[in-house]
This record gives structure tokens, C-alpha cells and sequence, in this order.
């Protein structure tokens, strides 16, 4: 703050969980030179010269209320709400001069208030969401230049997105199959892609700074205050309420740089008691219904998969995958099920990842996936005499780098048996790759990507197709490579499980009572051993000579 002026004009950011149509604003504008100057001088010397005749002292009051009215305006201004410029009143009296619906409601609003005489403004107007004055924010600087008509570049391209209820223009989107992220983007690139698609309501609170009598001019129009709000409840304001501060400084621009005061001031009612009860009492009733309606939904009753099923849920995530020759790698995956497990029909049971650059961990090069996939298997045994164990479901994967010129190379062949323990696991499994002889191999696998490929990647663990009793892998050349993290949370539902806890309480409560009985029984034969057994050290004591029993000790207190 200097010499009494406030020079913070930066925005400031508030949050309201009230509506914003609540908001109100008082705007209040005051010339310190020129104008101003002259009516403090005859006010002083109205004062001065009171013993002067009643015609005189009329004619200075006349001037100076009149230099007051021109010179200083307060008004209270509410969101999106209308209040015309003098150059709008002129422009939209005229019929012939309103093209659009909004222009042809501005004449009937502006004939209403002429007929009325109950204008409430001269120099202070608004520009609401509805207007195009967006398209010159850019270059309308409040408290310093005026509002030019022409827009910056960023203005140009932001006009569009920020008033999407005029111009409605469908943009086609345009995904790259290949590289999503520019890691090198040029200026034109930067310039193209800089914009901001976040949907906000504007509204300016303007003034016309011109001379007395010359209202209506364009290049007199200043930014006195910037709104923004958005559907968050976020309501950025520029700038901010004074609170106590000086006034803001405002200068305009020409011949005659006048200055004049801005005050700022947050004019919104406090919400009553009794509306404040009532909001509550409606969110009350809003939660509690929606919880209901939650609860319609979900049901009472537990689902239940039918009996002689057992439900597999399986939520997991790649978490890594470390130790691999290339960059830029990247994992497909998918369940095997094997005989007599089965799945949600058209639940699909494969996936591949996104494509994830290394980082130097110690001394391993490391790509954090973190892809999170979801399974839902289910289990019946068609043949409840077989007494073998079933075979749970198996989770294939490979490992594949891609490199500037999209090629790609298999890495490395892996597979992870799903436990069969319910809870949360952590597991690294190891992978390998098929290699060929030679260094004509290495030289094509660098060069021109691609690498020896499994035609059935169930080979990496037992063959689907396989019927025999022993596979051999002799003359398969493989080479170990990395290893990939898993982290899997498997939930098993069964009807039976539910089954078997009742009846596991039921066998605990009978164990309980007779095992009462039988801890029981247990003292009672314990207390009678031991009296037979205090009863033959007694007879024996009795037995032997007096000497042999003091060298021993053996009395009735140390027996005892």
C-alpha cells in the first residue's frame, strides 16, 4: 500500500458451497482529479459564504450535487446480472440493430426501463456470461488499459471454449495410435496445444471513465472486476474485496489522465437460522433417501453363488517388471481356465498394458506399471467321486519392449499359478525367452526387432494340448531375463464355506460342554493320585531308621 492506494491487484480464489447466484457485490467508484477537485472547492465555498442570498447559494448546491452524481457511483451488483452501458442503451433502442434473440430481449429490457425511469446506473455496467466480451478479456486489463477490440492469440483460441452456448463448434478427436506423449514438443506444437477446457461462467463489472456528458464511448470502457465461477463451488474474483485496505487506484488513458478510486466490497446476505435449518434438514433427507435407494439396489440378501460353486475373485496389479534388456516395455497377459472352471460370459480374461519406461532402481533398470486387472472365476466338480485336488486357474503373461520406429521384441515368457489361499499375495515370477544360435540372431533382434516367438505360450508351464506322460524340452535353447511383481488379493465365496462354519460352532459348543466334564473328571483323578501317593511316602517314611531321615529331609513338610 502506497500513499493510501492498495496495489494488490492480483485475483483471489474463494469456495462456497453456497449457490453462487447468491453472490453480491458493491461496486463503488470515486474521481479524485478534475471533476472531483471543482465540487470539493464550491462545496467549501457554499460553506464559506452561507450569509449569501438563498439564489446564490442554490445555484453553487445545484452544481455541486450534479458534480457529485457524475463524479462518484455505488451500486450493488449480483451474478449475471444485467446492467447496461450507455453505449448498449443506445445500440439496442434501435430495433433494426438487434440480430440475435439475446440482442432482441436487450430492446425489451432497455424500453421497459426507459418507460419505468427507474435506471439504477450510469457509469458502472456488467458484461455477463451471455455477452462476447470473453473474446477481449485477454487485452482488457482491469485498473490499467482499456478494453481493446483486438484479441490476443490465446484470446482467439480460449473464445470458444470458454462460450460454448453461442458457438457450438464440434471438434472430431484425434487420438494418436502411436505415441501419445511428446516428450519433445516443438514451440508451434506448445502453441497449438495450449488451452484450457475447464467450464466456468464469466462476468465483468465495468466502468465508463469518460468526461461528464460524453458517456458511450468504447475506448472510456474499463475492467473494474473479474468473476469467475465454476460447478465446484470455486469462485475466483480479480481483484479481491478490498477488506479494510485503500482504494484501488484507477487511471485512464489520453489527454486527461484522471484517477479514480475502486472499492470492492461483498455485499451477500448471511443465510438466516431458519434457512439454514431448512438446508440441512433437506440434506438430511436427500442423504438418507440416497441410501435407500442404495439399498433397494444392493438388496437384503447376501448374494449367494449356488450350491457346489465355489466363486474365485481375483483383483490384481502389475506392479513392475525389472531386469530386461530394452526400454519402453510393456506386458500382455490371460487367464487360463482349466477343465471344470468357468467365467461370467462375455468377461473378458486378458490384457495388455501401457507402454512404460525404465528408471534406474540400484542397479536394476525398473518399469512401474501399476495396471490393475480383475478376474471372476467359478468352480464346479462335475465328478464328486474323484477325489484328486482341482487345478486353479493359471495367468500367462510375456514381456515386450517397443522402440522409436514402433518395433517391437519379446522379452520374456513368464506364468503365475493363482494361489489358492485366500488373502493378499505378493509375487515375483521369473521369465525367459526363446533365443536361436548365432550372432546373425542378436544382429536382427537389435537391428530390425523381432525374436523367436511361442506359437502356444502354455508352453512356457505344461501344454493345454499335451496328453502324455513326460515332455521334453531337449535342444530348446532359452536365455533368463527379468522378473515382473504381482500383487493379487483372491477372494474365495462358496455356499459350503458358510455351511461348514455352523456346523464348526455347532461341534464347538458340544466339545466345550464335554470338555467341562471331562476338566472335570481330569482334577478329580489328578487329587486322588496324589493322596495315594502322599499315603505310600508315608508308610515308606515310617519304614526307615531315624538317622536316614534327618540326613534326607525327608519330613512331613518337605513331602508336603
Amino acid at each position: 500500500m502506497a500513499d493510501g492506494w492498495c496495489t494488490d491487484t492480483g485475483e483471489a480464489v474463494y469456495r462456497s458451497r453456497d449457490a453462487v447466484k447468491n453472490l453480491r457485490i458493491r461496486v463503488r467508484i470515486q474521481r479524485v482529479t478534475s471533476t472531483a477537485a471543482l465540487s470539493q472547492h464550491l462545496h467549501h465555498q457554499v460553506l464559506s459564504h452561507q450569509e449569501r442570498g438563498a439564489i446564490e447559494l442554490d445555484t453553487f448546491s445545484s452544481q455541486t450535487q450534479m458534480a457529485s452524481a457524475t463524479d462518484e457511483e455505488e451500486l450493488v451488483v449480483g451474478w449475471q446480472e444485467k446492467f447496461f452501458s450507455q453505449f448498449e442503451v443506445d445500440l439496442y433502442q434501435t430495433e433494426t440493430n438487434c440480430q440475435s434473440p439475446l440482442e432482441r430481449q436487450y430492446h425489451t429490457e432497455i424500453l421497459a426501463t426507459e418507460r419505468t425511469k427507474r435506471r439504477k446506473n450510469q457509469r458502472i455496467f456488467t458484461y455477463t456470461d451471455f455477452d462476447r466480451f470473453a473474446k477481449w478479456e485477454e487485452q482488457a486489463q482491469s485498473l490499467l488499459i482499456p478494453a481493446r477490440p483486438k484479441p490476443t492469440f490465446l484470446a482467439e483460441r480460449m473464445a470458444n471454449v470458454r462460450h460454448r452456448r453461442q458457438e457450438r463448434r464440434p471438434v472430431e478427436p484425434i487420438v494418436p495410435k502411436s505415441c501419445t506423449i511428446v516428450w519433445e514438443p516443438s514451440e508451434e506444437f506448445i502453441k497449438n496445444s495450449h488451452t484450457i477446457n475447464t467450464p466456468v461462467q464469466s462476468m465483468y463489472i465495468m466502468g465508463d471513465l469518460g468526461a461528464s456528458g460524453k458517456l458511450g464511448l468504447k475506448e472510456n470502457e474499463y475492467v473494474l472486476c473479474t468473476i469467475r465461477a465454476d460447478s465446484n463451488g470455486v469462485i475466483t474474483i480479480k481483484p479481491d474485496f478490498n477488506n479494510n485496505r485503500g482504494a484501488y487506484r484507477l487511471e485512464t488513458v489520453g489527454e486527461k489522465r484522471e484517477v479514480w478510486r475502486l472499492y470492492l466490497e461483498n455485499a451477500s446476505e448471511d443465510i438466516k437460522a431458519e434457512e439454514k435449518e431448512r438446508e440441512q434438514h433437506m440434506y438430511r433427507d436427500l442423504y438418507t433417501r440416497h441410501r435407500d435407494y442404495l439399498n433397494s439396489l444392493v438388496g437384503q440378501d447376501f448374494e449367494m453363488p449356488p450350491p457346489g460353486v465355489l466363486r474365485l475373485i481375483v483383483n490384481g496389479e502389475i506392479v513392475s517388471a525389472q531386469g530386461y534388456e530394452y526400454d519402453n516395455l510393456y506386458v500382455h497377459f490371460f487367464l487360463d481356465l482349466p477343465n471344470s472352471w468357468s467365467s461370467v460370459p462375455f468377461h473378458c480374461l486378458s490384457g495388455v498394458t501401457q507402454t512404460c519406461r525404465t528408471r534406474s532402481l540400484g542397479k536394476e533398470d525398473v518399469a512401474f506399471f501399476s495396471y490393475p486387472f480383475s478376474f471372476e472365476s467359478f468352480f464346479r466338480k462335475e465328478d464328486e467321486s474323484d477325489g484328486s485336488l482341482p487345478q486353479w486357474p493359471v495367468l500367462y503373461f510375456k514381456v515386450l519392449s517397443l522402440d522409436f520406429w514402433q518395433r517391437y521384441r519379446t522379452e520374456g515368457y513368464g506364468f503365475l499359478v493363482i494361489p489358492s489361499t485366500p488373502g493378499c499375495h505378493k509375487m515375483t515370477c521369473q521369465t525367459w525367452r526363446p533365443i536361436q544360435t548365432g550372432t546373425v540372431a542378436e544382429l536382427r533382434r537389435f537391428f530390425i526387432g523381432g525374436a523367436p516367438e511361442l506359437e502356444d505360450i502354455s508352453y512356457v508351464r505344461l501344454p493345454g494340448t499335451f496328453k502324455g506322460e513326460r515332455l521334453s524340452r531337449f535342444g530348446f535353447r532359452t536365455k533368463t531375463t527379468g522378473s515382473v511383481t504381482f500383487n493379487l488379493n483372491c477372494i474365495q465365496h462358496a455356499r459350503a464355506f458358510i455351511d461348514a462354519n455352523t456346523l464348526k460352532r455347532r461341534r464347538q459348543t458340544v466339545l466345550d460342554q464335554l470338555g467341562g466334564h471331562s476338566q472335570q473328571g481330569s482334577v478329580y483323578n489328578v487329587l486322588e493320585a496324589f493322596q495315594r501317593a502322599r499315603k505310600r511316602m508315608q508308610e515308606a517314611r515310617e519304614s526307615l531308621p531315624r538317622d536316614l531321615i534327618n540326613t534326607t529331609g525327608l519330613n512331613s513338610e518337605s513331602t508336603a
